[in-house]
């Protein structure tokens, strides 16, 4: 049977590597336009003195920990001015909806647009801005003005008219019956959130991450030292069970 001594320091030695993974995830996106700060979290779980967690029967000797569902932190990010009309940020609380290539609506609260060569409005490149009547779509050379509404209008050379070329989708769901997918878009399973009026942005402007490098930075070395602390544990378990080995191979002899 595995020492439980080493059990246990093994368990936490994965904690900690899961968990300087998710800090260095963070790290990396630092830049990224909307990113939101992906929470990790760890729980002690007693091992009774007959190895059941929680319901065995004997004292609580020793835990383990164990991850749980990680969340993430929806604090918005700093505004980053840049006066591009196709910059857009998300002014309070809200989303912006846009699809996946496989047609699935997902929402972000990356705001920093883009328009491909057949006109459409996007946030990345296979990634769609979805509007309130389908997809948005620029005229070439069109000047474009997007209202605090999301209302987004055009004008073309030599023209005095504006004309509305649609309306960003804006939502308002609850964070907490959000789930973050792999592409780091947020889910909502099962359904689609419906348009909110009350949903105001600004052009101009878009949303940075907010992630603090510095605490990350901090959170990585703290991470690797409790990592490094308990793979000492483990060498310590290794090397108490070899003597242990000795001993009793010499009261046999």
């Amino acid at each position: 049977m595995i020492n439980r001594y080493a059990y246990v320091s093994m368990t936490g030695a994965k904690a900690s590597t899961e968990q300087l993974a998710v800090t260095s995830n963070n790290l990396a996106n630092g830049l990224t336009p909307g990113f939101k700060e992906v929470i990790s979290a760890f729980r002690a779980v007693p091992l009774r003195g007959d190895g059941e967690p929680f319901q065995g029967n004997g004292a609580d000797s020793r835990v383990f920990a164990i991850d749980t569902t990680p969340g993430s932190n929806f604090t918005a990010g700093s505004v980053q001015t840049t006066g591009n009309p196709l910059d857009v940020v998300i002014k309070g609380d809200g989303f912006f909806a846009v699809r996946r290539p496989d047609g699935q609506e997902t929402y972000t609260r990356n705001g920093k647009f883009m328009v491909d060569e057949n006109g459409t409005l996007k946030v990345g490149r296979d990634i769609p801005v979805v509007g309130t009547g389908g997809l948005i779509t620029i005229p070439p050379n069109a000047t474009i003005q997007i209202a605090e509404d999301g209302g987004v209008f055009t004008q073309l050379p030599g023209t005095q008219f504006l004309n509305q070329a649609g309306k960003l989708k804006l939502v308002n769901p609850n964070p907490n019956s959000l789930q973050r997918a792999e592409d780091g878009f947020f889910d909502l399973p099962g359904t689609q959130a419906p348009p909110d009026g009350t949903v105001r942005v600004a052009q101009g402007a878009y949303e940075g991450s907010n992630v603090n490098p510095t605490l990350a930075m901090v959170q990585m070395i703290d991470q690797s030292r409790l990592f490094d602390l308990n793979f000492r544990a483990l060498q310590t378990a290794d090397q108490n069970a070899r003597a242990a080995t000795s001993l009793v191979s010499l009261s046999r002899g």
